[in-house]
């Protein structure tokens, strides 16, 4: 403790590259400091980002005053404390709703900032019409207990606020991790709110570190440029309605937006990928649940001031999309939802070759030698460029034939748990029912590190028709229904977003029962004795691998597995998959 206090005080400031000036029109939405109703972080000049406390007590006084606002809690932290959101609203049925959730990673608040202020301008600021045709539901802290972790050096890639929250949850685990399996009260208390508002929009407000460049705030969704989406509607309405009224917006406003930039290589020059968002992630998610979401980054070495006035404007503009094009918007989720494939990309690959060459408004670099690198290291030098930038996109690595229906076991209940949580279709069976089911075995299951609390498996899967018994209370999940495609992806053993890849079947990987050497040695001359396939299959093993060959209790043990004494559950997935007549 006492030396990282010394620490921060010999370096209170990370060496940060230079910073780009920059002047818009959005900076004519900071209040005087004489406004009654300035936000915290607008009074301290954008140097600081209220607290918890601070930002609650503030948006009582707010909702106090104002006919068009209030608190609605959807849950509480590991350390106890609410989780809530604003809804901005008037009187009248059937607005399309936005969700707006600032600090799912709590250092990264800009979202949080920029919300206060456009609420103060609904509230009591004369922007009440943004009401008219559309409902706001404006979650300002996601990670409460992160939030609370707040330090000036949580973010040393990040350009201010002071006082920035911790990226993780109290559990320290990464909520932006956790859509799909949703271990975290938190994560179980957004999808409640979801389900409950079903919003037509759903905004995910991040702060992106990484390679220096011109742009201050960038997007990011399934669908970008035609690519990706499981919701293949919802994805043409984000890249045909929503990107172009948003940049248009922005760019009119002073700021420079993008597309999400993620580098393929430490030379930045050599090109930026675009790929699919998966489902932990939450533009994944609301992908596979027919949920437009869109994943927004502002640039962490802008300054604090900066990506809070882009966010407004990204958030007012979406309001104002939403009032504009709500039958558009809801046409598509209908139409995805109305939809049944049979097929469904569960992973994907990069493509080796560029699927196109974008301009882009870079920062030049230089490589300076570091003695404690002990080599070159980029240094950013603060001057615009533009290149010609390659744009590598993804290709489909995994494609799976759905079933007509997923059979989970009444001895799982923690899986159908997780399913009734997304409000995943179900029925559960009041007698034991036997069916007729593509069953899966793990081959060489490695368990991986650690992560994001549980201990993740990959395998090789062997696929073969079996009649399984299901007992009382197990649940077949039908692949007709609107979130079929979620399904799918918490199920499907392939599925890299699987339940069983993140390692929620332990209880599979353990042997219980075993047989003594002096049993299985003269079993296994028997069956050497009379059947001549086994005893050329045993031959060929023994003499291509010279370890198995020397080693008794492996030889012993290949007998063992091919013996009735074997347990014919080690190692099988219990969830079966339904087929689908031919």
């Amino acid at each position: 403790m006492i030396f990282s206090l010394l620490l921060a005080a010999t370096y209170p400031q990370a060496p940060l590259p230079p910073v780009q000036p920059w002047h818009g029109a959005s900076e004519a939405l900071v209040v005087p400091a004489s406004d009654p109703w300035i936000t915290p972080s607008e009074a301290s000049g954008f140097a600081t980002t209220p607290s918890y406390a601070e930002t609650r007590a503030w948006i009582d006084r707010l909702v106090k005053a104002s006919p068009y606002l209030k608190i609605e809690t959807f849950g509480r932290s590991p350390q106890g404390r609410d989780l809530y959101a604003v809804v901005a609203s008037k009187p009248g049925a059937g607005k399309p709703v936005l969700l707006v959730q600032a600090g799912i990673h709590a250092g990264e608040i800009d979202g949080k900032d920029a919300g206060l202020m456009l609420l103060r301008d609904i509230a009591v600021r004369g922007k009440a019409a943004l009401l008219d045709g559309a409902t706001l539901l404006f979650v300002p802290i996601f990670n409460v207990d992160g939030h609370e972790r707040a330090g000036d050096h949580n973010r040393p890639n990040q350009r201010g606020p002071n006082g920035q929250g911790w990226r993780t949850n109290a559990q320290n685990l990464n909520l932006n991790r956790d859509y799909l399996k949703a271990d975290t009260a938190e994560m179980q208390g957004m999808i409640g709110l979801i389900r409950t508002w079903d919003p037509a929009l759903y905004l995910d407000i991040h702060v992106t570190d990484g390679i220096d460049y011109q742009y201050d705030i960038t997007t990011d969704f399934n669908g970008f440029g035609g690519r990706y989406a499981q919701s293949p509607a919802i994805g043409r309405w984000l890249d045909h309605a929503f990107r172009p009224a948003i940049e248009t917006a922005l760019i009119r406003d002073g700021h420079k937006p993008y597309q999400y930039i993620s580098t393929i290589d430490p030379d930045p020059d050599k090109g930026i990928e675009d790929s699919a968002s998966t489902a932990r992630f939450s533009d994944g998610y609301g992908d596979l649940r027919h949920l437009p979401t869109v994943l927004v980054e502002t640039h962490s070495l802008k300054p604090y001031r900066q990506r809070v006035l882009g966010s407004y404007v990204l958030i007012e503009a979406a309001l104002r999309l939403l009032a504009r094009d709500g039958a558009g918007v809801r046409a598509a989720i209908a139409a995805d939802r109305a939809a049944r494939p049979r097929e469904q990309v569960l992973d994907w690959k990069r493509a080796t070759r560029p699927i196109g060459i974008r301009a882009f408004d870079g920062i030049t670099h230089d490589m300076v030698g570091s003695a404690a690198a002990g080599g070159p290291v980029i240094r950013w030098t603060g001057r615009p460029t533009r290149i010609a930038m390659p744009i590598y996109g993804e290709a489909p690595r995994i494609v799976a034939r759905l079933p007509l229906a997923w059979w989970v076991p009444a001895t799982k209940p923690e899986v159908i748990a997780r399913l009734r949580l997304h409000g995943v279709t179900m029925e559960t069976i009041a007698t034991a029912r036997t069916v007729a089911v593509d069953q899966v075995r793990l081959v060489d299951p490695v368990l991986g590190d650690a992560n994001e609390g549980h201990v993740p498996l990959t395998a090789r899967y062997v696929h073969a028709g079996v009649q399984d018994r299901y007992p009382a209370g197990s649940v077949r999940v039908p692949a007709d229904q609107p979130l079929g495609q979620l399904a799918a992806a918490m199920l499907e053993p392939e599925s890299p977003e699987s339940l069983l890849a993140w390692g929620f079947f332990p209880e599979i990987l353990q042997r219980t029962e075993y047989m003594e050497p002096y049993v299985v040695a003269p079993m296994a001359d028997a069956m050497l004795a009379r059947d001549p396939a086994l005893a050329a299959a045993f031959a060929a093993k023994v003499k291509a691998d010279p370890v198995f060959a020397g080693d008794a209790a492996a030889r012993l043990a290949w007998f063992y597995e091919r013996s009735p004494y074997y347990d014919a559950r080690y190692r099988v997935y219990p969830i079966g998959r339904e087929l689908r007549r031919p």
